[in-house]
């Protein structure tokens, strides 16, 4: 007897069901979001074969629960684990995101191929087993402990998983699974979202830590429905420019461990090599001679400090219209801070090309890094270079002001550790904080104060 479909609606972006077409999702509100998709009618016996998440429902008083230390496996990656908040927790389902070609699978397959006394299986619904077995030559690394699987039917993978029984299971990629259950292609929202929680239940009921790489759209969002990201207990998204080497791993969600860690990597030829200190990699100490338009801020990225260069190029307009062009920097806040500079400051700025670069190829949203472009903007108008050894780290308001910024201690630390001889910080921003510096710090209030600190 041919199984009963019928036609359902969901929302790609939050997974919202409906049995037919809304122009505007009544959960999320995103407009146009629904499609149509044919899922199989099942009964509500067969609905109960399914496996729970725990093994008892039964209430539990809170104060009678007991708290066990959380069993985590150490990955070999030192900056994963920092992200991870220690290393996969056992049972934990963790989501790696990332754009095509980033690295997500060859940061996955170089930290199991380290991994000696772990049995993993890796189950690749996009690559051959000869390609992975390539990309594995390739990196140099050979692990007797790693089994493949090339499927992407889920019920063979459960089959395998029987047969294999892992401690350790990576899914690569989410999207690519799909379940006989269900009528629609892989990668659909029912699709995504059924392989997904079953998924979640063998990780809590077998206590194997299960990972899973995750496609994204134009928007940079993780591709498939929102509740995806809802299910997992980790979101970790690995960005970067493939035109430059640095690749940044954040954690956007994780409910084992702080989303203000990242991790940094560099793509090297046998795969991703760790960033211990960054900030020496993004400062160019092979100048011989002092440039203007270079300036030194001192940045956060989550709760590491590191110090990038800030490049500025300020030239009168050739072709009426001044050019305000930017990489790795917000340009309405460039806009904003040349405001500044012509209302408080009484610079001409409007009839000249401003250009405004981050060095490294990374992209900074911190506010504390406005003086540092404030400076070297300036010091290009003015062609004078600002003297070696001076770093910077405070937010401009819109009256000129210099307002004070957060984690300061870590930021004079990070200069000072890399040899710089004075920094350049908000007025009061170390107040109350026990100053046991050497380096010299230097307190300004105003936009003014800046100049005639670097310039006299």
């Amino acid at each position: 007897m041919a199984k009963q479909t019928k036609s359902v609606f969901f929302c790609n972006n939050c997974g919202y069901e409906s049995p037919k077409w809304l122009g505007r999702c009544p959960s999320c509100g995103e407009w146009n979001s629904f499609v149509e998709e044919r899922v199989s009618a099942k009964s509500k016996s067969n609905a109960k074969t399914g496996r729970g998440l725990v093994k008892s429902s039964r209430p539990i008083k809170l104060s009678d629960i007991e708290i066990k230390e959380e069993m985590r496996l150490r990955m070999p990656s030192s900056e994963l684990n920092r992200v991870l908040g220690g290393g996969l927790v056992a049972g934990s389902l963790t989501l790696i995101g990332g754009e095509p070609g980033i690295g997500k699978s060859t940061l996955l397959l170089q930290n199991i191929l380290s991994i000696r006394n772990k049995k993993i299986l890796y189950v690749s619904g996009e690559e051959s087993a000869s390609q992975l077995k390539l990309r594995a030559d390739r990196l140099g690394k050979i692990s007797e402990n790693t089994y493949i699987l090339c499927e992407t039917d889920l019920d063979n993978i459960f089959n395998e998983i029987e047969n294999v029984e892992p401690e350790l299971l990576i899914v690569d990629s989410i999207q690519t699974i799909c379940s006989p259950d269900i009528e629609s292609a892989a990668g659909s929202v029912s699709q995504v979202r059924d392989c997904a929680a079953s998924l979640l239940r063998y990780a809590k009921e077998s206590g194997v830590p299960v990972i899973l790489v995750g496609h994204i759209n134009k928007d940079g969002a993780i591709a498939g429905p929102k509740v995806l990201e809802h299910i997992v207990d980790t979101v970790l998204q690995f960005e970067g420019d493939r035109q430059y080497l640095y690749r940044i791993l954040r954690a956007i969600k994780n409910r084992f461990g702080s989303i203000n860690e990242i991790g940094i990597y560099e793509m090297v030829q046998k795969g991703l090599k760790e960033v211990k200190n960054p900030s020496e990699m993004l400062l160019s100490d092979n100048r011989e001679e002092e440039m203007s338009g270079i300036a030194i801020g001192v940045t956060m990225e989550g709760a590491r400090p590191f110090l990038i260069e800030v490049q500025a190029l300020v030239s009168s307009a050739a072709y009426g219209t001044p050019q305000r062009s930017v990489t790795g920097f917000d340009q309405r806040r460039l806009n904003m801070l040349l405001a500044v500079l012509e209302k408080r400051a009484r610079f001409k700025l409007s009839q000249k090309d401003v250009f405004l670069n981050i060095a490294g190829g990374l992209k900074i949203s911190d506010p504390a890094i406005d003086m540092a472009v404030v400076a070297s903007i300036m010091s290009s108008n003015f062609d004078i270079s600002i003297p070696r050894g001076i770093a910077f780290a405070g937010e401009v308001g819109l009256s000129g002001e210099i307002r004070t910024i957060t984690r300061i201690e870590q930021r004079v630390a990070e200069a000072q550790k890399l040899g710089f001889k004075k920094i350049v910080i908000p007025k009061g921003n170390l107040k109350g904080i026990k100053d046991t510096f050497s380096i010299e710090i230097t307190e300004v209030s105003k936009i003014e104060e800046v100049f005639k600190e670097i310039f006299g």
